[in-house]
């Protein structure tokens, strides 16, 4: 099967600082892949790499999103091709509603007017499997909420706009139990043999309700190890130390 996304021999960082080191990665539609490491090992920055956040630099390799290059293109064009991207600290907008945020992106990902009526129900429906307050959606994005309240707001952006490929970065940071199953019962929702997901994350708690099929372990800024998901039980158990130079 073709890849959804293929990373080549990427380096990548902020100003001088190199920090990935030529990364290779390639994700086909169906699966659900995870890339785990210690802080500042490159996951984060992997991600902005492919969304080609202006504040990173790429000096080598090449970025393919469904058979297109994507390396140079700017991050709104990548999103509508089909990129999502969840946050570690989700924005805080005053004075634009959850509901009117979502028509917005919506509108502006697909290129078509929104059916309110369709919408509304939509939204209702993946509100009520993801155990949301209603009254949310009347209040400004993310001001005031919860740290779980705006995870599953990410979630919910991401079952709206329903991208070919998700990639949530450090989605499970700071979550209990119950708003981790909420989140893992997302992605599942979310995910179908058309799509994929990359998860970002430095411990495992996210994974026990998941079924993924690739662990990537990042050490400074390159995979060193990849497996299945026996491989983060692993890292669970011993941590990072024998992946380190």
């Amino acid at each position: 099967m073709k890849e959804l996304l293929e990373i080549k021999n990427l380096h990548a960082g902020v100003e001088d600082k190199e920090i990935l080191k030529g990364v290779d990665l390639a994700i086909k539609p169906g699966e659900i892949h995870v890339i785990m490491g210690p802080n500042g090992s490159g996951k984060t920055t992997t991600a902005n790499a492919i969304l080609n956040n202006p504040e990173y630099t790429k000096t080598e390799g090449s970025i393919t999103f469904n058979g297109e290059d994507i390396t140079n293109e700017s991050t709104d064009e990548i999103a509508r091709k089909g990129v999502f991207m969840s946050f570690q600290l989700p924005e805080e907008i005053p004075g634009v509603s959850v509901t009117n945020f979502l028509k917005y992106a919506k509108n502006k990902i697909t290129g078509k007017p929104v059916k309110i009526f369709e919408f509304k129900k939509e939204l209702q429906k993946y509100m009520e499997e993801l155990n949301m307050n209603p009254k949310n959606m009347e209040r400004s994005l993310n001001v005031g909420f919860s740290g779980g309240e705006k995870k599953k707001n990410e979630i919910l952006q991401m079952l709206v706009l329903n991208p070919k490929l998700a990639i949530l970065d450090e989605t499970d940071s700071g979550l209990d139990v119950d708003a981790i199953k909420t989140v893992s019962k997302g992605i599942e929702m979310f995910k179908n043999e058309e799509n994929a997901v990359l998860i970002i994350t430095h411990n495992t708690k996210i994974l026990h309700s998941l079924k993924v099929d690739y662990v990537h372990i990042f050490i400074d800024g390159k995979i060193v190890k990849t497996g299945s998901q026996e491989l983060a039980k692993e890292i669970e158990e011993n941590g990072y130390g024998k992946y380190k130079k």
